[in-house]
């Protein structure tokens, strides 16, 4: 029996709530559980030096956690003067997996910043952040398309597939779908899954908390990512109407 009493293959209560917020170009505030993330993409029309006059632009991520977003207070990064680890570690994983489903020529030379801020966390920040953030950067590119911000030839072709992310994990020795806080904790293998909308690999994270864990076991939590991800992919379709 898992601790929230959820079915081996049951995601938690998911909801994507987009343009939440009235000053970005693209918005989503997402929920997985007790999970809660507030996604912003930010519209720029500059790009980093290093790809300035090649035609393309730039997908960027920035997450953060605010200090009551736990149990207890944590000291925010920027009071400590630098990001921690797993918060760089976070925020590349959120960039390469959307630029993965981009087609950065047709952007145009500029920058689309997706900022992540864990509002509250129960497990699942990083695979929530992901699934939310493409909701934020389909109502961006919506705004864009809105002002004929791009080519006739390009129009609707910027965002080539969904991305999504899930985690699975085995606990007590059963493989499960989408872990809260509870299980992730406990857990024997911790496993971040980011899909396309196609069910292509975008990346797998996979740990083995205690004992090593089998081939069966990895395609066991694969099968319930690809579930899970058709699930999530569904959610975002019906966001975005």
């Amino acid at each position: 029996m898992r601790p929230s009493r959820r079915e081996v293959d049951e995601l938690r209560p998911v909801s994507l709530e987009r343009g939440v917020v009235k000053y970005a170009e693209g918005s989503c505030f997402v929920k997985f559980g007790d999970t809660h993330v507030l996604v912003t993409a930010s519209l720029e029309e500059r790009l980093p030096p290093w790809l300035k006059g090649q035609g393309r632009g730039w997908v960027t991520a920035e997450y953060g956690m605010l200090p009551r977003a736990t149990s207890e207070r944590t000291r925010r990064e920027a009071s400590a003067g630098k990001q921690g680890g797993r918060t760089i570690e976070i925020q590349r994983l959120i960039g390469r997996s959307l630029r993965s489903v981009i087609d950065l020529v047709a952007l145009g030379e500029r920058q689309i910043t997706i900022d992540c801020d864990v509002i509250q966390a129960d497990g699942g920040t990083r695979t929530a952040s992901i699934t939310g953030a493409w909701v934020a950067l389909a109502d961006c590119f919506g705004w864009m398309a809105a002002r004929d911000m791009f080519k006739t030839a390009v129009h609707g072709g910027v965002l080539r597939d969904h991305i999504a992310a899930v985690s699975c994990g085995v606990y007590s020795g059963t493989a499960v779908l989408d872990l809260d806080y509870a299980e992730d904790s406990q857990a024997d293998t911790d496993a971040n899954f980011v899909l396309t909308g196609g069910g292509q690999i975008v990346e797998i994270q996979a740990t083995a908390e205690k004992d090593p864990f089998s081939e069966d076991q990895f395609l066991a939590l694969l099968a319930l990512a690809r579930k899970g991800v058709e699930k999530l992919v569904g959610l975002q379709k019906m966001a975005v109407m």
